[in-house]
């Protein structure tokens, strides 16, 4: 091989590093402001300190605020339930939106895709009305059940796709062995989407995690209901300068799960189109 070809072979990794180099700079800078005592630019000026973890330790914003830990236990457990719900109710939907022909199939269709297509903050005024009727707002189980309602069209259409994708032959040699729909789906057909649900898993995860509109409507202030971007947000003053170091500490603290949570799944996410051979009837 010549020096010219070996130089023409570079070129996309050296595309690649220039294209991610920025993004790489970004956390650096992210890491190094959660640590120094005053930054200017991408340069360190001051001393390392550790005031800006002091959240870890105290709330920022003194009594009457959740601590971080309260404040990151509700996110966990609003991105979990949504993440559990979200990928059910869609793997079961879109399984018989794949493979059954009922009445309304299209009509059904149709309007998930409707849905899918309006923004979450036409419809806040109407969510916080009937939220109020149930008496489920300023709670976290209201804050859930609505952003899973969000991402529901989006799971199924995901899904159904997933279901198209896998083989018609598969399904048939099981239900002539005598085995259900419900088995079928759950011995036969979900383990061969497994990279389908992983991720839709991530997707949903990351939406309930990093979530702020939804949050800060239906919860009050940072009160015991407030998730980790409500939370965030009380560093960035309106009539005071904002402390960035505490904000990318912050930051930093509330990315460390969602890239633990990619890490155990990636393996699945780059397999993503290694499920069940094409097929259909």
């Amino acid at each position: 091989m010549t020096v010219r070809q070996r130089l023409w072979r570079g070129v996309p990794y050296l595309i690649l590093v220039l294209s991610v180099l920025p993004i790489i700079v970004g956390y650096f800078w992210l890491v190094l402001s959660s640590f120094m005592t005053r930054t200017e630019g991408l340069l360190p000026v001051g001393n390392l300190t550790l005031k800006h973890w002091s959240f870890l330790l105290e709330p920022p914003f003194g009594r009457g605020y959740p601590s971080i830990w309260r404040v990151t236990l509700n996110t966990f457990l609003i991105a979990a339930f949504m993440t559990i719900v979200v990928v059910l109710v869609s793997a079961l939907t879109g399984y018989a939106l794949s493979r059954l022909n009922f009445p309304g199939r299209k009509g059904f269709l149709s309007l998930t895709l409707i849905l899918h297509a309006f923004p979450s903050v036409t419809l806040l005024i109407g969510t916080f009305f009937v939220l109020r009727a149930l008496n489920l707002y300023n709670t976290s189980l209201g804050v859930g059940l609505v952003m899973v309602g969000f991402e529901m069209p989006f799971g199924i259409w995901l899904m159904k796709g997933f279901f198209d994708g896998v083989s018609w032959d598969m399904e048939r040699a099981a239900l002539i062995d005598g085995a259900s729909r419900l088995q079928v789906w759950w011995q036969v057909i979900l383990p061969t989407i497994k990279p389908g649900i992983a991720a839709l898993a991530i997707f949903a995860f990351i939406s309930g995690w990093n979530a702020w509109l939804i949050p800060k409507t239906f919860t009050i202030g940072a009160g015991q209901q407030a998730t980790l971007s409500v939370y965030l947000q009380n560093f960035q003053g309106e009539t005071v300068a904002v402390d960035w170091g505490s904000v990318t500490a912050v930051g930093l603290f509330q990315l460390i799960p969602v890239a633990i949570f990619f890490i155990f799944t990636q393996d699945l996410l780059l397999n993503i189109y290694s499920g069940g051979a094409k097929g259909g009837a």
